[in-house]
């Protein structure tokens, strides 16, 4: 897939999704590599790996990293959790990236399939 970026950082976000399903087990892995095209600086990677469950059709939990390289920096790392719904169309996703420690981060994900 091919994005383009607007805002603060302006540019061109190519990315890739896998995924693996087992059964109600899935591993999937999301990530992009977003090259600024002002100024060098401003590129960075970002990869989402997520490894869930889903007890019914309709919800999943499971484990989720957050990884990020800026440009010319060391690789950041987050861990946590998710919590998934989904009804008829739509798809909602809650993560929570390191749960328990005073930088702890929720990120709310609203999807619909068409």
């Amino acid at each position: 897939m091919i994005g383009g970026v607007f805002g603060r950082t302006t540019g061109i976000a190519p990315g890739l999704e896998v995924s693996l399903t087992y059964k109600k087990i899935e591993l999937y892995l999301s990530n992009e590599y977003v090259f600024d095209t002002t100024r060098k600086s401003g590129n960075f990677y970002d990869a989402l790996p997520q490894l869930t469950y889903s007890p019914v059709n309709w919800f999943r939990v499971g484990a989720v990293a957050q990884h990020t390289a800026a440009f010319q920096t060391g690789i950041s790392v987050q861990r946590g959790f998710l919590l998934g719904v989904s009804h008829k169309k739509w798809e909602y996703t809650t993560y929570v990236f390191n749960p328990g420690l005073t930088n702890y981060s929720v990120v709310l994900e609203v999807g619909v399939n068409f």
